[in-house]
């Protein structure tokens, strides 16, 4: 009987994994597709954030445990880039002001 747990909870922690895992790919799907920057840095963050939970699986070999550590430093950095062109500005209001100065 316990046994069977064990194998049973191992068999739903492999499907949870694969399932993070497609959900991963369609994150970075829809990072591609997507072309706001703050959407793109809420994207880049939540998929760094899946590949370190995917990185603490035992249910991947440690190859796959250490890819998924190299792509979820890629994607903090390109999350953290983006992070730093939010604060930039970009045009808009901040263009309309007037060409004389007020006394």
């Amino acid at each position: 009987m316990n046994a069977d747990a064990t194998n049973a909870d191992a068999l739903a922690l492999s499907r949870a994994c694969s399932a993070l895992w497609v959900a991963t790919l369609s994150l970075m799907a829809a990072f591609m597709q997507t072309s706001a920057p703050a959407h793109r840095y809420l994207i880049a963050r939540k998929i760094a954030r899946n590949f370190e939970t995917l990185r603490e699986q035992d249910c991947f070999t440690t190859d796959s445990r250490a890819t998924f550590s190299k792509l979820a430093q890629r994607w903090t950095a390109k999350a953290d880039q983006l992070a730093r062109q939010e604060d930039q500005p970009r045009g808009g209001i901040g263009f309309l002001q007037p060409i004389w100065k007020a006394r």
